[in-house]
């Protein structure tokens, strides 16, 4: 990805999460040059806050669900 393009935000919090993992996979695979490890990393930063904001969204959702409350989730 050049310097100066900025990557478009994700579809939703599957295609953000598919993403990301596949930008660690190919960090971890160790063969990225590194001009390409930094764009990854911050690609991956914006990633996880996107998918953040979306967790902390249905959470609040959640919440106005259940009367303001969360409540734990029971094993059946």
């Amino acid at each position: 990805m050049p310097k100066s393009a900025k990557a478009a935000p994700p579809a939703s919090f599957d295609a953000a999460l598919a993403e990301l993992e596949q930008l660690v996979g190919a960090m971890e695979g160790g063969a990225l040059p590194l001009e390409q490890l930094l764009a990854g990393y911050q690609r991956g930063a914006e990633l996880l806050g996107f998918c953040r904001e979306r967790l902390q969204a249905v959470e609040q959702q959640v919440k106005v669900l259940d009367d303001g409350a969360l409540k734990a989730w029971e094993d059946t």
